[in-house]
């Protein structure tokens, strides 16, 4: 890309030289008004005539021969408004965008596969992205120009700049997107591998070991900023560690954990993460609450605290949880998709983390004779101070020293701390409050069920497969279509978008995961149809991966393929080990092959950035190690279950039934009269016992 990128630079010399020209002072018609995206609606009341990306649109830029400016963002992105308020809310800048080019805003979280085309375009151009991010594409779609945030002054002057080149030199705007576009298709590109499939703990320990180069030993995490929570990683490492009895990795990921839920990253009043951290340290947030980050650490600390006992990590699951109960769920048990970043403050400005902070002053008024205490163990102090004399709370201490260094009873602390957490949140819900996204994405809602029902496997508590179940039947009533097609996205009550493949992969974990805890053998039923049609309309047997959008959808530049794990697991990764579970329960061998050949396409790419493979490794792992089909079949199989979840066996699956049943696991392994359990590996079992104890006895063999 380098040649293309010094085309640009020539491109843009040339527009610098040249004389500006006359702009005419256009009329607007913003159509987002229309829209039911919180963010779209954010953009609604700009002067920029913004328009939906639809069929219609892009027709009309081919009509008349206009640039078009493809403007991505999501509504709890900081960044996102800060431009907004400078350039698109500014009616000179406005008038630049509606005289020469035709404006789409996007929501990224509604269409995720524009946004992967765009952002890989941004990526080749640039060498980084992010949000927001602006594109100018030629009238047919094709990029040719772009970046994140921009300041209003350079907005401006390069859209002028193309807008001008356009008009004098169409030609080398030309040649500079087929350059383009070949880079981005070249880079969507999957290599067949050739080798004979390995796959050996000796390779995973290597990719360990390159990876714990980057690894953070004091702070956690990564040694750079921003530090992104990454839960599949942890929980990868964690599983890892167990299964290898490696102390210094387990030490690494506790104090990983623990400096994560420590920090400011993590609400110390409400419960529940921020996206990220800006600093090394976990401190300063950047204060957007998304669903799907909540959902994965719920289901991380979880099982920490399977490992650890340490009541710390209980202490996080349950208050994250109270938070999505109280703030991201609705009364029909639907969730919501994020709290912004920015809210209003007294002074009636948009501020980032305004909602969350605090100052010395207004906590030396609330807690009064506390405040000394309270300062010691949250840091109201250098070590918690951010800017603007406000402080983010952050612990440095766990509870067992702290009670020391202060001399302390261990149940006065914990009745103050929560005192205090009710002071400073009933304090803080009368001001005003971040924007809510009141959309509801099916993976998203499908990674919470999932989050759900991870704390109920670990604690036991009977709501919460209440609230994993209720949201199950929304998605199989309201998201689900008769031939096992997926929509994407509900709002007031209406579902849109033709489901992509995170859609299809996060519902079938999630439904393997409510059968593994119920034995309701319709949730697995469903997720073995919805893999069916997943083969049928995403699969790509060339390359043996799945694509991201279905061969149902309107075609884009390219056909992307999502293999490298991120904040979410690839969609692929996730299928691949959706396949491997499905193998099993239905002795389907086609299952397993496509699993298997689709680690194997993608083992070469772990060679190189392990840590961006994670969820691959793990899949990897049920390959190497033994894994074990668990099977509990009789009058007691739920009660023995829930004895069998109290302990941190991840390299299983689990079947069962209180009845007789042909399923391919279960048949003829009813007894009446008897609850047994069967411990298989590899086609083959082990004679069956009658206890937990004895079944854990076969697996330490």
């Amino acid at each position: 890309m380098q040649r293309t990128v010094f085309f640009l630079l020539v491109v843009f010399t040339f527009a610098c030289n040249s004389q500006n020209s006359k702009m005419m002072e256009p009329s607007y018609t913003n159509d987002l008004i229309n829209e039911s995206s919180p963010y779209l609606l954010q953009h609604a009341h700009n002067p920029v005539d913004w328009k939906p990306w639809n069929q219609a649109v892009l027709n009309q830029a081919k009509k008349e021969n206009k640039l078009i400016i493809i403007s991505v963002g999501y509504a709890a992105c900081h960044w996102c408004h800060v431009m907004e308020h400078e350039s698109f809310e500014n009616i000179d800048v406005a008038k630049v965008m509606n005289s020469d080019y035709i404006s789409i805003k996007i929501d990224r979280e509604e269409r995720p596969d524009i946004d992967q085309v765009y952002m890989t375009a941004v990526q080749l151009m640039t060498g980084s992205g992010g949000w927001p991010l602006n594109v100018v594409a030629l009238p047919d779609g094709r990029p040719i120009w772009g970046g994140t945030y921009f300041r209003k002054e350079n907005w401006v002057e390069a859209l002028q700049q193309i807008a001008l080149l356009q008009k004098e030199q169409p030609e080398k705007l030309i040649e500079f997107a087929d350059n383009l576009e070949q880079g981005i298709k070249e880079s969507e590109l999957i290599s067949i591998n050739k080798n004979k499939i390995d796959f050996t703990n000796s390779f995973i320990k290597a990719q360990v070991e390159k990876w714990s180069y980057e690894f953070d030993h004091k702070k956690g995490g990564t040694r750079k900023a921003p530090k992104f929570m990454m839960p599949n990683n942890y929980h990868f490492l964690l599983r890892y560690a167990h299964q290898t009895n490696d102390k210094n990795l387990l030490s690494y990921v506790e104090n990983t954990l623990n400096q994560i839920s420590f920090g400011g990253v993590y609400d110390h009043v409400g419960g529940g993460f921020s996206r990220y951290s800006t600093d090394t340290k976990w401190h300063v947030p950047h204060f957007e609450k998304m669903l799907y980050d909540n959902a994965q650490l719920i289901s991380l600390y979880a099982d920490a605290y399977l490992i650890t006992k340490n009541d710390w990590y209980k202490t996080v699951v349950y208050q994250t949880l109270d938070f999505i109960q109280r703030e991201l769920t609705t009364k029909d048990g639907i969730f919501y998709s994020s709290l912004d970043a920015d809210s209003t403050t007294p002074e009636g400005e948009l501020e980032e983390g305004a909602f969350y902070v605090w100052n010395k002053k207004e906590l030396h008024e609330l807690l009064e004779n506390d405040f000394e205490l309270f300062s010691n163990y949250y840091n109201i102090n250098e070590y918690g101070l951010w800017e603007n004399n406000n402080y983010v709370l952050i612990r440095n201490k766990n509870q067992d020293a702290f009670i020391k260094e202060h001399q302390i009873e261990k149940t006065i602390l914990n009745t103050k701390i929560k005192s205090w957490q009710y002071l400073l949140r009933t304090t803080r819900e009368k001001r005003s409050r971040p924007r809510l996204d009141d959309k509801s994405l099916t993976s998203w809602n499908a990674l919470m069920i999932k989050g759900y029902l991870d704390a109920y496997r670990v604690f036991g508590e009977q709501n919460f497969l209440d609230i994993a179940i209720k949201n199950a039947q929304f998605i199989k009533n309201e998201q689900l279509q008769k031939d096992y097609r997926l929509f994407h996205n509900y709002k007031n009550g209406k579902s849109t978008i033709n489901g992509y493949l995170e859609d299809y992969a996060t519902v079938i974990e999630s439904y393997i995961s409510l059968y593994q805890n119920t034995f309701d053998q319709e949730w697995l039923s469903i997720a073995n149809q919805l893999t069916k049609y997943t083969l049928e309309h995403f699969y790509n047997d060339e390359k043996k991966l799945f694509y991201f959008t279905s061969n149902l959808d309107p075609k884009l530049i390219t056909r992307s393929i999502e293999y490298s794990d991120n904040v979410i697991p690839a969609s692929n990764s996730i299928m691949a080990k959706n396949l491997f579970l499905l193998s099993h329960y239905f002795d389907n061998t086609t299952y397993l092959d496509i699993s298997k050949n689709m680690l194997h396409t993608i083992q070469p790419n772990i060679e190189n950035y392990p840590m961006g493979y994670s969820n691959w490794l793990d899949l990897m792992l049920n390959y190497t190690d033994n894994f074990y089909e668990i099977v509990i079949v009789g009058n007691q199989a739920l009660k023995k279950t829930h004895q069998l979840q109290s302990h941190y066996v991840p390299n299983k699956l689990i079947a069962g039934s209180i009845k007789n049943s042909n399923e391919p696991l279960l048949k003829s392994r009813f007894t009446v009269n008897q609850t047994l359990i069967y411990t298989c590996i590899n086609n083959s079992c082990r004679y069956p016992v009658e206890t937990i104890e004895e079944t854990l006895e076969l697996i330490n063999q």
